[in-house]
C-alpha cells in the first residue's frame, strides 16, 4: 500500500500528514514524501523521517514543478498494489485502507474505492455531514464530473492497475488532479462506495496546494477544458446529457474571461470548443465570434457582460449548482 504526499514549504502540516498514515490499521504500508522544490526547513523534515521510519518512509527531491508532477515522480517510486495520493496539508482516518482494501477486494470490477470527506477549518468544529458529493454513492466519475470535481484528491483509493492505465499526471500547476479523474473516467473505471469518514480535508491560512482560487492561465484552461470534453464522450455523455449543457455554459463563461485578459486564441479555442459541446451549430456562437474577429475579443466580452448585466440575465436553466453548493 503506497501512500504519495506531494509537499512544498509545509513542515508542520507534512508531520501530521504523515503521522496519519502511520496510525493506519493495515500495516503494510510504504509512505513516498515528493518534495516539490521546498526551500525552508521541510529539506530538513523530509530526511529526518525516513531515519525515523527506515523503510517505511522515502524522501525525494525535486525542482517545482507543480503538486502534479511531484505526484508523478512518487507514482514511479511506488511498489504497492494500491495507490492513495494525499494532500501534505491533509489527514486520513485510521481505518481508511483496511476498509478501502476490503471494499475493492469485495468487488474485483471496481478500480477505485472512495468514501467521505469531513471538512475541518481551523477556527471551527469539523462538519457533521460529508463535504461535496463524496457522501453520494456514484458508480462513475462522468457525468457530475462535468459539473465540479466532486471528491477530492485524498478520498479515493486506487488500484495500481488503474493508475498504470491513466498515465502520467499532468503537468498543469491548478487542477490537474480534475485532469487525472477525467482521464480515469473515460476508461470507465467503476467506483465502490464506502459509506464513512475516510479523511479529513484542513481549510487554513495557506492556499490549499492542488486549490483553484488562482486557477489557470488561458492556455492550460484551453488544455484542462479540451481534455475534460474528450474524456466525456469516451465516458458515455452524451451532447443532450444536462451535464454537458451545464459544461458548454460555464466553458463560455471563460470565452468571456480569456477575452477580457486580452488571449483572443484562448478564447476563440474555446469558443470553438463550445460548439463542439453543444453539438450543434448556434446561431449566437456564430454572431459571437464574427464580432470577435471583428471589434476584438476584449471588447465584445466586455460589451456581452455589460448587456448581461442590464438585462438582469440569470446564469440559465443548464447550469447546475456544483458538489460544494449542496
Amino acid at each position: 500500500m503506497s501512500t504519495i504526499i506531494p509537499v512544498k514549504n509545509r513542515a508542520d502540516m507534512l508531520r501530521r500528514a504523515v503521522d496519519s498514515v502511520l496510525a493506519q490499521t493495515w500495516r503494510a504500508i510504504e509512505i513516498i514524501i515528493s518534495d516539490d522544490g521546498s526551500d525552508d526547513d521541510t529539506r530538513e523534515l523530509g530526511p529526518a523521517l525516513v531515519a525515523a521510519h527506515p523503510g517505511v518512509v522515502h524522501y525525494i527531491w525535486n525542482p517545482n514543478r507543480g503538486a502534479g508532477v511531484a505526484r508523478e515522480a512518487g507514482r514511479q517510486l511506488a511498489r504497492g498494489e494500491f495507490i492513495q495520493y494525499l494532500d501534505s496539508d491533509d489527514t486520513l482516518w485510521s481505518r481508511k485502507f483496511e476498509v478501502q482494501i476490503a471494499a475493492l477486494r469485495a468487488q474485483p470490477e471496481c478500480g477505485v474505492a472512495y468514501g467521505w470527506i469531513r471538512l475541518c477549518r481551523t477556527d471551527s468544529p469539523p462538519a457533521e455531514t460529508a463535504h461535496k458529493w463524496s457522501g453520494r454513492e456514484m458508480r462513475s466519475l462522468f457525468p457530475a464530473l462535468l459539473v465540479d470535481r466532486w471528491w477530492n484528491t485524498d478520498a479515493p483509493l486506487w488500484r495500481r492497475s488503474v493508475c498504470d492505465a491513466i498515465g502520467p499526471w499532468s503537468d498543469l500547476r491548478y487542477s490537474q488532479d480534475w485532469d487525472y479523474d477525467a482521464r480515469a473516467g473515460a476508461l470507465g473505471i467503476r467506483l465502490a462506495y464506502c459509506p464513512q469518514f475516510v479523511t479529513d480535508q484542513w481549510h487554513h491560512a495557506q492556499a490549499r496546494q492542488t486549490g483553484h482560487g488562482r486557477w489557470l492561465s488561458p492556455p492550460d484552461r484551453v488544455r484542462f477544458f479540451t481534455n475534460l470534453h474528450r474524456c466525456a464522450p469516451a465516458a458515455g455523455v452524451t451532447t443532450n446529457a444536462p451535464e454537458m449543457r451545464h459544461f458548454a455554459r460555464w466553458v463560455f463563461s471563460h470565452v468571456r474571461e480569456c477575452g477580457r485578459l486580452g488571449d483572443d486564441q484562448a478564447a476563440d479555442a474555446l469558443c470553438r470548443l463550445v460548439m463542439q459541446a453543444q453539438g450543434k451549430d448556434s446561431i449566437e456562437l456564430k454572431l459571437y465570434r464574427r464580432a470577435a474577429a471583428i471589434l476584438g475579443w476584449s471588447r465584445v466580452a466586455r460589451w456581452s457582460e455589460r448587456a448581461r448585466s442590464l438585462l438582469g440575465k440569470s446564469v440559465g436553466d443548464d447550469t447546475q449548482k456544483q458538489s460544494w453548493m449542496t
